[in-house]
C-alpha cells in the first residue's frame, strides 16, 4: 500500500534537513519527462476531476500529488509556471489549478493574469503560506476562486477544491451539497444550487467564499451577526487568522469590502451591507 503524507507532515520535513523521504519509491509519482518541468500523477479512473498544481517546492508537490491522487483526483504538478502555462494553455484545460502565491520565476499572480488574458476557464485557487488580507483581496480581484493557506487540513482544501470544481462544472459526479432552492430577501436572490446571486436581477460575480457570506448574512436580515460567526464561514469554526487573537477581523473587513463593492458595480444606490461597529455587520432589511 502506497505510504501517503499528510500536508502537516510535509511542514514538519522542511523545517528538518530533507534526507530523504521519498527516496524509498513510497510515493507514486513518475516524472513527465526528462526535463524538470513537471510531474505527473494518475488516478486510476480517467473520468476522475483533473487538477494542475504549480509549486517550486518539489517536496510539497510529491506530497500534495499523492495525497490529492488518493483522494481520486488526477493530478499534474509543475514547479515551473512558464512550463506550466505552455501546457495549460493549449488542448483542454484542467478542472481546477492551485497555485503557489511566491515562485522564483514568476510568481502566481503573474501566471493567473496570463491564463486571464487566454480566456482560461478552468477556476483558479492560490494555496499558500500567505495570509494577509491585502494578498487575498488581490488574488479575488485578479480572478481567483479560492485562497487558501497552505497551514489548513487537507481535508479542508480537498473540499474547497470539490466546491470550486461543481461551481465551474455542474455535471462532475462529486460529493457537493444538494440543492436547498432559491431565496428572495427584497431585492436580493440567492441560488445555493448554482451558488449565484442576483441583485434587482443582475448577476453579482460573488466567489464561492463570498457567496456563502452574502447568504449568511442576508438569512439574518436585520440581525447583527459577529465578526467571529462571518469568519467561520470564510474559514473553519474557530480559526484564528491575521495577527493576534482578533486578527481575524481584518480579514472579515477585507472579504465584506470586496462584496459591497461588486453590489455597488451592479447597482451603485447598493445600501443593504452595514457594519455594527465593534462587533459585525447586518443585511438592511428595507421597508
Amino acid at each position: 500500500m502506497t505510504t501517503l503524507l499528510s500536508i502537516n507532515a510535509w511542514m514538519e520535513q522542511t523545517a528538518r534537513p530533507t534526507a530523504s523521504r521519498f527516496a524509498s519509491g513510497a510515493l507514486r509519482v513518475t516524472m513527465a519527462s526528462d526535463q524538470p518541468a513537471a510531474l505527473v500523477t494518475k488516478a486510476a479512473r480517467d473520468e476522475s476531476p483533473h487538477v494542475v498544481v504549480v509549486d517550486d517546492d518539489p517536496l510539497f508537490l510529491r506530497t500534495f500529488a499523492a495525497n490529492m491522487e488518493n483522494a481520486g483526483y488526477r493530478v499534474t504538478t509543475f514547479k515551473r509556471p512558464s512550463d506550466a502555462l505552455a501546457t495549460m494553455l493549449k488542448g483542454r484545460p484542467p478542472d481546477a489549478c492551485i497555485l503557489d502565491w511566491h515562485m522564483p520565476e514568476m510568481d502566481g499572480l503573474d501566471m493567473l493574469r496570463k491564463l486571464k488574458a487566454e480566456e482560461f476557464s478552468a477556476p483558479v485557487m492560490f494555496l499558500t503560506g500567505l495570509n494577509q488580507p491585502m494578498f487575498e483581496e488581490t488574488a479575488f480581484d485578479q480572478g481567483a476562486i479560492e485562497f487558501v493557506e497552505k497551514t489548513r487540513s487537507l481535508a479542508v482544501i480537498l473540499k474547497r477544491l470539490e466546491r470550486m470544481i461543481g461551481e465551474n462544472n455542474q455535471d462532475r459526479p462529486l460529493h457537493l451539497p444538494k440543492a436547498s432552492g432559491i431565496v428572495a430577501v427584497d431585492a436580493l436572490t440567492l441560488d445555493h444550487h448554482a451558488k449565484r446571486a442576483l441583485w434587482r436581477g443582475t448577476q453579482v460575480g460573488l466567489s464561492l467564499g463570498e457567496f456563502e457570506v452574502t447568504a449568511l448574512l442576508a438569512t439574518k436580515a436585520g440581525t447583527d451577526v459577529s465578526y467571529r460567526e462571518i469568519y467561520d464561514v470564510i474559514q473553519d469554526t474557530g480559526f484564528l487568522g491575521g495577527r493576534g487573537p482578533e486578527g481575524y477581523r481584518a480579514n472579515v473587513r477585507a472579504a465584506i469590502k470586496r462584496i459591497r463593492k461588486k453590489f455597488t458595480s451592479a447597482d451603485s444606490a447598493f445600501d443593504a451591507l452595514e457594519n455594527y461597529p465593534g462587533f459585525g455587520y447586518r443585511w438592511k432589511v428595507h421597508g
